[in-house]
């Protein structure tokens, strides 16, 4: 009878977290035209998502040190961190507290085909992704725009809202049965690596990214090619960016449709002053270009 009591408590305690979630507008608009708003729990703030975030990605960092993995290639970091000096500042289109956020970027050795950014301008990328696709600087700026766009447009943060009813849950019948509860850094790391994005999320970070590379003077064409070329080693890939991403009609027609939004501001934009290439090509200097802040890296 006290266990049934229990349970009842605990669904109604579920069901309040999801009650009382919150309207919120994470973003400006921007040209692309952002304007859903998002439901939150106020059980996680963003100031504790970016506190978890901090706790979070210095876990993955000290793994990959001890791996010997982390910022092993000078010129593949020099290379990251100069188009995120670039991207950063282009987030003030959509948020203007964005470009004071504490950014860190650092580059990990693996196989593995992915990039991300936590909460707070966290990112990592990865050489499997830069190696086995052969980015060029602007598709690598494709895919780290659309990656600051979920943390600008806190995805994460929704997607731990949406899950909170079932994490109230469990750590209800954790606490009723001795068990230890999860931190936030937990669900945090929960949300950012296991929990898919919607749909809906991946084509505003697609939008968004596009409207990030073009200011920051990258082709946003070139998330066509990228995607393109996501879908050509999409078989055979194991889950994990690939899975969370996939090319399809939809995500090309989302972004083809809002290329021509973005054109005029790619056009006006101060080039990089220096251009990269895919891995092993030599560094090209620009003479028009202009420079921007230097991000913060470990």
């Amino acid at each position: 009878m006290k266990t049934r009591i229990w349970l009842f408590a605990l669904a109604l305690a579920a069901l309040a977290a999801l009650a009382g979630c919150e309207t919120v507008q994470t973003t400006q608009g921007g040209v692309v035209g952002i304007d859903r708003k998002q439901s939150m729990s106020p059980l996680v703030s963003s100031a504790q998502m970016d506190q978890s975030a901090v706790q979070a990605y210095a876990q993955v960092l000290g793994d990959a040190r001890k791996k010997n993995q982390l910022n092993q290639d000078p010129a593949q970091v020099a290379r990251v961190r100069a188009i995120a000096n670039r991207l950063i500042p282009s987030t003030a289109a959509f948020r203007t507290d964005a470009p004071g956020w504490k950014w860190e970027v650092n580059v990990v050795t693996t196989n593995e085909v992915n990039a991300w950014c936590m909460p707070g301008g966290k990112i990592a990328v990865y050489t499997g992704l830069i190696e086995k696709l052969s980015l060029t600087d602007d598709e690598l700026a494709a895919v780290m725009g659309h990656e600051i766009s979920h943390a600008l447009r806190e995805h994460a943060r929704e997607r731990m809202s949406r899950a909170m009813p079932a994490n109230v849950l469990a750590e209800a019948l954790g606490a009723l049965y001795g068990q230890s509860a999860s931190d936030i850094s937990g669900f945090l790391m929960q949300a950012m690596f296991e929990l898919p994005n919607s749909r809906q999320n991946e084509q505003e970070a697609d939008r968004i990214g596009v409207e990030l590379a073009a200011r920051a003077g990258y082709d946003p064409n070139a998330a066509l090619t990228l995607w393109n070329k996501m879908e050509t080693i999409a078989s055979g890939q194991s889950p994990g960016f690939l899975s969370d991403h996939p090319s399809n009609p939809d995500r090309m027609g989302n972004i083809e449709r809002n290329i021509p939004n973005v054109q005029g501001l790619y056009d006006r934009a101060p080039k990089p002053d220096r251009r990269f290439g895919p891995p092993g090509a030599p560094t090209k200097a620009n003479s028009n270009a202009s420079s921007t802040p230097n991000s913060r890296g470990n």
